[in-house]
């Protein structure tokens, strides 16, 4: 692999990457929405974890701005009292990916918060364009707020899912919920439609998430970059709780996840910024196919569950 020489690739970021772009075929932007879900859903069967053992898995439906919406709950002591609860964004650029490719992370921090982990099924695109998929996570985060036994909020995603943590946040600072927003724990989210990233140019194709199928993600949720939600890198940042921003160093959005953690230190907030080096966009849901995914999501968890502590005393 000529184009990783460059950079530090773990062995078996390498092993992984080498086995799946010996694959033949069309790429996913050129398989359409339906067939790409199927692709992406295939691969986490393979790549990711089982679930594991937990206590409780429940679904709920409840009611959003486009019909009902379902949540999926985790939680390894349901008899707990009242307190924080995490809202999890699964990623996907908005098209591909569910609560079914998520389900193995969301155990998993479940088990090592030991909190309640609520994941969120909002609409996808190209049956729903933008914003449809930010009004649902808005929606499901007051409803939890309202409804769940809990005393506030920590939300949480990956790609797709981590922006829509972060716009969520600002959303509930300009208009509280019932229950606060504890924390905020963005995992190598999308910040902006706009800008000239390195990393963009350096892990183009061949890394996973290529930027080909980022623009066909963007052309299907047919999000507007003015708007804060697809862009909240371009807006304000003041006021927003502690977060733990993470990124993959072989990943298309480093960059801007980088710039977003910035922001959000010049902004004062509270800000823990992790880097995995040597791995992958996606790498919480690899983590059988890539092994040392599972150091980076322990001491993702880890740093979360400290920051929790903190916040929640």
């Amino acid at each position: 692999m000529t184009e990783q020489a460059a950079h530090f690739v773990r062995p078996d970021v390498a092993e992984f990457l080498g086995f799946l772009n010996a694959q033949e075929g069309p790429p996913m932007e050129e398989l359409g929405a339906e067939t790409a879900r199927a692709m992406i859903a295939g691969l986490g069967q393979a790549a990711d974890a089982p679930r594991g053992d937990i206590a409780k898995v429940e679904e709920i439906m409840v009611p959003g701005p486009g019909g009902e919406l379902k949540l999926r709950v985790y939680d390894n002591r349901p008899d707990r009292e009242a307190g924080p609860v995490m809202v999890f964004y699964h990623g996907g650029g908005w098209v591909i990916c569910d609560l079914d490719t998520h389900d193995a992370y969301c155990a998993e921090a479940a088990r090592q918060l030991d909190i309640p982990v609520v994941s969120v099924d909002y609409r996808r695109a190209p049956e729903h364009v933008f914003p449809a998929a930010h009004d649902d996570a808005e929606a499901a985060a007051r409803w939890i707020a309202d409804h769940f036994p809990c005393t506030g909020l920590v939300l949480s995603g990956d790609s797709a899912g981590g922006n829509m943590a972060i716009t969520t946040a600002l959303a509930l600072r300009d208009k509280p919920a019932s229950k606060p927003v504890l924390a905020i724990n963005p995992i190598y989210p999308v910040v902006t439609r706009k800008g000239d990233w390195q990393s963009f140019r350096d892990f183009a194709e061949g890394y996973l998430l290529s930027v080909d199928g980022m623009t066909w993600f963007n052309s299907l949720y047919a999000a507007d970059p003015a708007d804060r939600r697809a862009s909240p890198l371009d807006f304000p940042a003041e006021g927003l709780p502690p977060t733990l921003l993470v990124t993959a160093g072989l990943d298309a959005l480093r960059d801007q996840g980088r710039a977003y953690a910035a922001k959000l230190v010049t902004a004062g907030v509270p800000t823990i910024y992790r880097e995995a080096a040597g791995t992958v966009h996606g790498y919480i849901c690899l983590a059988r196919g890539v092994p040392s995914a599972k150091d980076d999501i322990d001491g993702g968890l880890s740093a979360l569950k400290a920051l929790i502590a903190e916040v929640a005393r």
